[in-house]
């Protein structure tokens, strides 16, 4: 009957451990950005006065976090289901920036932790649209870009946006269409900085 007793609780809290979870369940794998023009491994570069220090985005709530957004309505927002970056779209998209401009326009860019010498040219902006579009069925990049060039007193601004067409609105088809379309601002940018 003590055997009984004691084997009660010790069989009631393995099965109450079979309902207990400290975590949602892991998607099947982590979106990323890649360059369609990679920096070249191994090139030095050198700044001689033409540096560019590229912040990291602002973004809205809705891109404040690692999951990717789908415009259902012009007034609802919803999440592809499965679909979560590697780590915030922002930053995803500043190194994207990053590795555009060095390939394509050969600037020195850096960080604003490594700018404090010479800041150079500074891009800044706010990433205002980086998702699905459910009733065009695209994914949209929108950048609000600013940029202060070097030894200059104004800042200019200028709003890029791409579009690609997306098969699904499924976490692999999204990363194919928004690594598109954000490859396309990035380079619109770098040719913009680069002039």
């Amino acid at each position: 009957m003590s055997h009984y007793r004691l084997g009660l609780p010790f069989a009631a809290a393995l099965a109450l451990a079979g309902c207990i979870s400290f975590g949602a369940k892991p998607p099947p794998s982590l979106l990323t950005l890649s360059p369609q023009t990679p920096v070249p491994v191994g090139q030095p570069q050198t700044a001689a006065g033409s540096t560019v220090t590229i912040a990291v985005p602002v973004v809205p709530q809705t891109l404040a976090q690692p999951r990717v957004p789908v415009q259902a309505t012009p007034t609802t927002v919803a999440y592809v289901k499965d679909a979560v970056w590697a780590e915030p779209p922002a930053r995803l998209f500043a190194r994207l920036l990053s590795d555009t401009l060095t390939a394509r326009v050969g600037r020195v860019v850096l960080s604003p932790a490594q700018s404090t010498a010479d800041p150079g040219a500074q891009l800044g902006g706010e990433l205002r649209g980086f998702g699905l579009d459910a009733t065009t069925r695209e994914a949209v990049v929108t950048y609000d870009a600013t940029l202060l060039r070097a030894g200059g007193t104004g800042v200019e601004k200028r709003r890029f946006e791409a579009r690609a067409p997306v098969a699904a609105i499924d976490a692999p088809s999204a990363a194919t269409a928004l690594n598109q379309a954000a490859n396309q601002v990035a380079g619109e940018v770098a040719d913009w900085v680069g002039r």
